[in-house]
């Protein structure tokens, strides 16, 4: 990471993790699921040049012993400066420091993503175990559809 760059601890704005969940090719959420869960987070980063968020990262969980690294997303025009490193590295710093001995940590990883995060300590789980998800698409009289998951 340059000195063009500083990264913060803390959650992002609603604004910021909007913006940046879109102009960093994650799939987009919505306000009001943004005002709900961003205020749970266990951990965040936020780095920003010149004022303006260009990268971010966020742990979730329960707080001992479950947690789960989400939202690592840097905008393309800063993309390749170490950013993503930098954050996922302030993210696994934290939990090796702070989470109880036994706690488990996981992450999705798109494409080849799988390759930033193994040099932290993460590894493939599969065939022991695959990754599921679903993700609410509508709600209507009491019915929740659901389908495949886009993280």
């Amino acid at each position: 990471m340059t000195n063009d760059y500083t990264l913060h601890v803390g959650t992002p704005a609603k604004e910021d993790y909007l913006g940046l969940r879109i102009r960093a090719g994650l799939t987009p959420k919505t306000a009001e699921g943004a005002a709900a869960g961003l205020p749970n987070t266990v951990f965040a980063v936020v780095i920003r040049k010149d004022g303006e968020a260009v990268g971010m990262g966020r742990v979730v969980g329960d707080g001992g012993l479950f947690f789960q690294v989400v939202d690592i997303a840097v905008l393309p025009e800063h993309q390749g400066r170490g950013l993503g490193k930098a954050i996922v590295g302030a993210l696994v710093d934290h939990l090796r420091a702070t989470a109880p001995e036994g706690a488990h940590v996981s992450l999705m990883a798109d494409g080849e993503a799988h390759r930033l995060y193994a040099q932290f300590g993460f590894a493939l789980t599969a065939p022991r175990s695959v990754g599921m998800a679903f993700v609410v698409q509508e709600r209507r009289a009491g019915v929740v559809r659901s389908n495949s998951v886009e993280t």
